[in-house]
């Protein structure tokens, strides 16, 4: 669809939409509310296309006057300046409705449920995934959003092996939707004698926290068990059943959660943390039928796919989705992700727009 039907395509429905309310709708009350958030969603739109189309019939209006031999000079020199204004203004105007027609996703709102898993790479796979955590507690903080820990896998020498957290705040999974996928490390480990390079990796899920009204869990499909909480090495480190695991029947999908001493903050934990991850599984049902196109974008959140290596050596990172190197390995440890954040955005903004030009 070219842009100017895109445009024309607005502008119906808008006009449709006032005609519609214009009506007798009020005994359909349901109708009428949707009907009124759908023209507040594209009221501001509208106004942006028409400033668009007005700006551009002003333009055209004065290159016939600069072009008509026959017009005042001093009224042509003010029409040279207009036109020297518009000409600059238009472009800016066409990407505030090219942005303003990019389909908004209500996830980007929602908190963020974020899993960090070690992987290859034994000791120095669980110290990354430490580094990783601290990374996006950094970057958090910068932010200001609130972490709280769900659940917390730790090797003796300061490592993870896996940590659940929550993060609330102002439009997080706008931001962290990318993090999504394998990084991988490049470095010396302090244990090696040889000074050889090993390269270790890591898994981040990244998924919206799911309300109760997002996705609907019937008591009859969950099973859950009850045990004794215990230690590294299996040491009990409870005397209760306070542990708790929720294995969600139909799909198969099972959350433990054994860090509080009480069962009822446990069960809370696991229920926060099964919701998100059905919730995560069904939109990528629904985004795998949208089609293959929706893969290949730079947010499609597929965890298998490696999207970005940290060389320590050269203290370089590289985000292999789009192609991005930046040698400030240090600094974006430190949580200073909006240099990576904002172009994967650019370029996820980007491919949508091509999608409606």
């Amino acid at each position: 669809m070219s842009f100017e039907k895109s445009l024309d395509r607005v502008l119906a429905r808008h006009r449709e939409i006032l005609s519609i309310m214009g009506s007798d709708v009020s005994s359909d009350k349901e109708s009428f509310v949707k009907l009124s958030r759908e023209l507040s969603e594209l009221s501001p739109i509208v106004e942006e296309i028409l400033s668009l189309q007005a700006a551009s019939s002003e333009l055209k209006s004065l290159e016939e006057l600069i072009a008509d031999p026959n017009a005042d000079r001093e009224i042509t020199e003010l029409a040279e300046i207009e036109y020297r204004g518009l000409k600059k203004s238009i472009p800016l105007l066409k990407k505030k409705v090219e942005m303003s027609l990019i389909p908004k996703e209500k996830v980007d709102t929602k908190n963020v449920i974020l899993e960090i898993r070690a992987g290859t790479g034994g000791d120095e796979a669980a110290l990354f995934a430490s580094d990783l955590f601290r990374m996006y507690q950094r970057y958090a903080e910068k932010k200001g959003w609130a972490i709280e820990v769900l659940s917390l896998s730790e090797i003796g020498i300061g490592g993870i092996k896996e940590i659940i957290v929550s993060v609330t705040g102002k439009n997080v999974f706008s931001k962290l939707k990318y993090e999504s996928g394998v990084h991988r490390v490049q470095r010396i480990p302090t244990t090696e004698s040889g000074g050889r390079i090993h390269t270790s990796a890591a898994t981040v899920a990244v998924m919206p926290e799911a309300e109760e009204v997002d996705i609907k869990i019937d008591d009859k499909d969950l099973r859950i068990d009850v045990f004794r909480a215990s230690g590294p090495g299996g040491q009990s480190v409870n005397t209760t059943d306070s542990a708790v695991r929720i294995t969600h029947l139909p799909t198969g999908v099972s959350v433990s959660q054994q860090d509080e001493k009480s069962q009822h903050k446990n069960k809370a934990k696991a229920m926060r943390v099964l919701r998100a991850r059905l919730y995560d599984r069904e939109r990528d049902q629904m985004a795998a039928e949208r089609a293959e196109a929706r893969r290949s974008q730079v947010g499609s959140g597929d965890r298998s796919e490696r999207i970005r290596t940290y060389n320590f050596p050269d203290k370089r990172i590289t985000d292999h989705r789009i192609g991005l190197t930046l040698h400030k390995l240090d600094s974006i440890l430190e949580g200073e992700m909006d240099s990576v954040i904002e172009r994967l955005t650019a370029e996820d903004q980007a491919q949508k727009l091509a999608q409606i030009s």
